[in-house]
């Protein structure tokens, strides 16, 4: 099992900027691909980003794409979101995942809250 712990949220006015980090267990980080969920007040968990086992490829929702900057770094078990420009809509809590290409993502922290005022 790999368990994954995410820090950095709070409250942020819209336009401003945060950074959420996620430490992950284990000696075999490097083999699982990381990403961020969110979840808004009665919405469904939606994903943001998501980076390939070893950093080189990334993916982000369209909502996101020019704000949001996943990197991970492999020798800390490290993952990180740099959030840019928030906007209110961006209130969620954000959740870290591990998973398997091919296999989806199967482990999840226990979430940081982001909340941004208008």
């Amino acid at each position: 099992q790999v368990q994954l712990v995410e820090s950095g949220g709070g409250l942020v006015q819209a336009g401003g900027s945060l950074s959420l980090s996620c430490a992950a267990s284990g000696r075999t980080f490097s083999a699982f691909a990381m990403a961020w969920f969110r979840q808004a007040p009665g919405k469904e968990r939606e994903f943001v980003a998501g980076i390939t086992t070893s950093g080189a490829n990334t993916n982000y929702a369209d909502s996101v794409k020019g704000r949001f900057t996943i990197s991970r770094d492999n020798a800390k078990n490290m993952v990180y979101l740099q959030i840019n420009s928030l906007k209110p809509e961006d209130t969620a809590v954000y959740y870290c995942a591990a998973g398997r290409a091919g296999s989806g993502y199967f482990y999840w922290g226990q979430g940081t809250q982001v909340t941004v005022s208008s």
